[in-house]
């Protein structure tokens, strides 16, 4: 593998892309500096000029992950449109393919420990992705009448809370965890078991 390091113009990201890989490898709490200092190609005193410490570099890298996470999720509401069970059902599907395609950055932001109230833009960015389930639950809760209507942030939390429990149990290779069900079909019969729950779907649908 090519070393990386000043020689790329940008050591503050080889540092963020050599902490993806250890933690796919190793864990969140599994790695040093020191050794993302080397997988970078760099000497170790040179990180502590980006970052004051291993949670702040993975702070970074799951800062990046939520960026990806936010604009996949935005992404697959918006090509649900016009309706709004497609794009709610979208948002949750694009939740196990980010889980999927981006291990690394997932792990930094689910399962690392790291307080998404770290630093200001961590914040930010994990707020623009929750964003994008509350607008859905919303949208779709207007079929609801409003003295039945549950809050907008509880049924996004819902939803949020199969989808992550569909990956972490289903989705990501766990020992001792194989389901007879692709998780795609059981996070979508869970969204339909829920959603006609609240009357929003037949009983047969």
């Amino acid at each position: 593998m090519p070393k990386r390091g000043y020689h790329h113009g940008n050591l503050r990201q080889a540092l963020v892309e050599a902490a993806l890989e250890l933690i796919e490898q190793k864990g969140p709490t599994g790695f040093t500096l020191s050794e993302a200092a080397k997988q970078a190609g760099v000497t170790p005193a040179a990180v502590y000029r980006h970052f004051e410490g291993r949670e702040d570099l993975i702070a970074e890298a799951a800062r990046q992950g939520y960026e990806i996470f936010a604009d996949l999720l935005e992404y697959a509401y918006d090509t649900g449109q016009p309706s709004a069970l497609a794009s709610f059902e979208a948002t949750g599907r694009a939740y196990l393919a980010f889980a999927r395609r981006h291990p690394g950055h997932y792990i930094a932001m689910f399962e690392s420990g790291i307080s998404i109230q770290r630093n200001a833009d961590l914040a930010a960015v994990s707020q623009r992705a929750f964003s994008v389930l509350e607008r859905a639950a919303a949208t779709l809760s207007e079929g609801i009448p409003p003295g039945k209507r549950p809050p907008t942030q509880m049924v996004s939390a819902h939803i949020w809370a199969m989808s992550h429990g569909v990956v972490e149990l289903f989705a990501r290779g766990s020992p001792g965890t194989k389901s007879p069900f692709p998780p795609e079909d059981l996070l979508e019969s869970g969204i339909g078991i829920y959603l006609r729950g609240l009357g929003l779907l037949p009983p047969e649908a």
